[in-house]
């Protein structure tokens, strides 16, 4: 999983990101780059329907006729798997019920803690010290580019049951 939340787990108000945070984006890419992303419909259109580059898009959608050029389309997670069953690393990259419906099979999860509240709408599960532990954490302040401090943290599961899952 990948995602950028608030100190209060705030992913977004109204289908849009909280901020704009270059290094955060920048980080992103970095991390998905040559994979497989898998999002919500409301994510995939809160991005303008673009597709990102140089990476396999899946959008799930309960809608029959959604079109959403350049993608694969799946109307479940399972069958956005089986879409997805080549690539060696699976990113979710949201929206809030799609990662409601996928951290308990995830392997990691790679979270961009911006150290401020916004107003907001939707939120990402709360990761706790019983399930999750830090791999790796890097704090950075404010500067010219990124108005907020923030931190990258990487998350690994503690509890390893399902070595097979295809989440990161």
């Amino acid at each position: 999983m990948v995602v950028a939340a608030d100190s209060n787990n705030c992913i977004g108000n109204e289908n849009k990101l909280l901020c704009h945070l270059p290094a955060d984006l920048q980080h992103f890419k970095a991390i998905t780059w040559g994979n497989t992303i898998i999002m919500g419909r409301k994510t995939f259109e809160s991005m303008n329907k673009k597709v990102l580059p140089g990476r396999e898009t899946i959008v799930i959608t309960r809608q029959s006729n959604y079109e959403a050029e350049g993608c694969l389309l799946a109307n479940s997670i399972e069958q956005a798997l089986t879409l997805a069953k080549k690539d060696l690393h699976i990113y979710i990259i949201g929206g809030a019920d799609i990662y409601r419906q996928t951290i308990a099979d995830a392997e990691k999860i790679y979270l961009t803690r911006i150290h401020h509240t916004f107003e907001g709408d939707s939120f990402f599960p709360t990761v706790t010290n019983e399930d999750w532990q830090i791999e790796e954490k890097k704090d950075f302040l404010p500067n010219d580019k990124n108005k907020f401090a923030y931190s990258f943290i990487t998350y690994s599961k503690r509890d390893k049951k399902n070595e097979s899952s295809p989440f990161i």
